[in-house]
């Protein structure tokens, strides 16, 4: 499991990471800033495509195959980025890239929730949340130290661990495909997806703009303080279980209107975001439990569309609160939230069922 968590923790910091090497990239490689930066969406549309597709490729693999598999193409994809002085074959690393983590992560939850549950869930989902607040800092200094390249070589060193362990409880029953697509069409499944696309929308609508939020307050600070928050959020989560409780999703919707207001107010406003970080993301890694749980029939892509379902969102959220504008990102992720509580409290056993009629 913590094997796992640490290739997790490899492929997010290489998902994130790009935000600070932008500079370094367009330098080295003689192009403008817009075109490095266009390597952080590649990346994003590469996860949100590559988790259902990747499941359904590998769908007659053993797990643990799938997994060694994967991994061996992310960290050549590493290698070759570390070193090519050619723009375009960087973006096609970063594509690749980004489908092979896509299809690792989605095997690897179908794989631990399997074997361990909720707490092991809340491992991977923790994991993330570290490549963010630990993985990308770090990943920058290196950048600023070594040059762009060494963090490259970094994520791909952090991934050999995993082969000397070799996933020896994957399990290695093999998958059928045309069962786990019917398996997907659950009513309770595409309610569980629905709302991790709202949840992750609402997260990283104000995540992505809580930087230019911070006001008088540092940014790193603040960063930091939702990090701090999440995994917290995410450990609760393990040991709290798999059931996405409309009291939590109400509270993250309340906590989000109170970040938009208390902007002006440091000590407010660090307190708030640690209690929405853990919020946001405790919901969040509730519901990749929730989703692996009730598509329990597709264990390889019922973990694939919660991983895409998670990106759908990660990249929508930031679109829809720059609509909005960046100001009123909270308000953007509290209307999102809200969305979400109505969808849980709709879809409560009874909730929609009409009461029998009373024999007179």
């Amino acid at each position: 499991m913590f094997v796992l968590g640490l290739a997790v923790f490899a492929q997010g910091t290489s998902e994130f990471m790009l935000s600070g090497l932008v500079p370094g990239v367009a330098r080295d490689l003689s192009v403008s800033v817009t075109a490095a930066a266009s390597l952080t969406s590649a990346y994003a549309i590469g996860m949100v495509l590559g988790a259902p597709v990747m499941a359904l490729w590998s769908a007659r693999w053993s797990r643990r195959r799938a997994l060694l598999v994967f991994l061996s193409v992310f960290v050549a994809v590493h290698v070759i980025g570390a070193v090519t002085t050619s723009f375009p074959v960087l973006f096609g690393t970063r594509v690749v890239g980004a489908v092979i983590n896509a299809g690792f992560l989605a095997v690897a939850m179908s794989v631990v929730v399997a074997a361990k549950g909720p707490r092991a869930t809340s491992v991977l989902v923790a994991a993330v949340t570290l490549s963010c607040v630990v993985g990308v800092p770090a990943g920058a200094v290196l950048a600023q130290w070594a040059g762009w390249r060494s963090a490259f070589w970094a994520v791909a060193v952090l991934c050999l661990p995993a082969f000397v362990f070799r996933f020896p409880a994957a399990p290695s029953g093999h998958m059928s495909v045309s069962h786990e697509l019917r398996v997907l069409r659950l009513g309770s499944v595409r309610v569980a997806l629905g709302l991790a696309v709202l949840v992750n929308a609402a997260t990283f609508a104000t995540f992505a703009y809580l930087a230019v939020l911070a006001g008088v307050v540092s940014p790193p600070l603040l960063l930091a303080a939702f990090g701090i928050g999440a995994f917290c959020g995410v450990t609760v989560a393990g040991r709290v279980g798999e059931r996405v409780r409309w009291q939590a999703v109400a509270a993250c919707a309340a906590g989000w209107a109170v970040l938009a207001l208390v902007g002006d107010h440091p000590v407010a406003l660090v307190a708030v975001t640690v209690v929405q970080g853990g919020l946001s993301f405790g919901v969040g890694s509730a519901l990749v439990t929730a989703i692996v749980r009730a598509a329990a029939d597709a264990p390889a892509l019922g973990g694939a569309f919660a991983t895409a379902a998670l990106n759908v969102g990660a990249v929508a959220g930031p679109l829809l609160a720059g609509l909005a504008g960046h100001r009123s990102a909270p308000w953007t992720s509290a209307v999102l939230t809200t969305a979400a509580l109505v969808t849980v409290v709709a879809a409560r056993p009874g909730a929609t069922r009409p009461r029998s009629p009373r024999t007179p």
